[in-house]
């Protein structure tokens, strides 16, 4: 009865390692492919008295769109970029397809009072919540699946805030 426990035991941990490295790669995928997409942000506040110092970002494509009768619960935003890398919404769909020359995804989940991209915090070292302030843009790498990492914040000339 012992070594039936350790095995489970071991094949568990092996699982629970196996689905970790799939997400990590999953994500350098995402990060290594996907295309830079700026999205503009809605007004934030940079501080958590229980987590530091934060941002909790909202999106203008979520914040003009969100009506919880008249969308889906999930599914894609899809986005066409201007010449500066800016995206703005064209329409809200649930499958991955039609999708235009030009257009690209991304996924979203409704919850009860918003709209989730995956991306609604930037943390960063205490003390420097002023110079994130000026943050006009939020810059995601975005996957052909919809999948999405949010990889800094950008001022209004379309630096990265560092």
């Amino acid at each position: 009865m012992k070594k039936i426990k350790w095995y489970l035991i071991a094949v568990n941990l092996v699982g629970l390692l196996v689905f970790f490295n799939f997400g990590i790669l999953s994500k350098e995928k995402v990060l290594d492919k996907g295309e830079l997409v700026l999205l503009e942000l809605a007004p934030v506040d940079p501080r958590s008295l229980m987590q530091g110092d934060y941002m909790r970002l909202r999106y203008e494509i979520s914040e003009r769109t969100y009506n919880s009768d008249s969308i889906p619960k999930r599914g894609y935003y899809v986005l066409k970029l201007n010449d500066s890398g800016i995206a703005k919404k064209v329409r809200i769909q649930e499958q991955l397809n039609p999708l235009n020359k030009n257009e690209l995804l991304i996924k979203y989940t409704s919850g009860n009072w918003n709209l989730n991209i995956g991306a609604e915090s930037f943390f960063f070292q205490e003390g420097e919540g002023e110079k994130f302030e000026t943050a006009k843009y939020g810059g995601l790498k975005i996957d052909t699946e919809g999948n999405s990492i949010l990889i800094g914040l950008y001022d209004e000339n379309l630096n990265l805030i560092k």
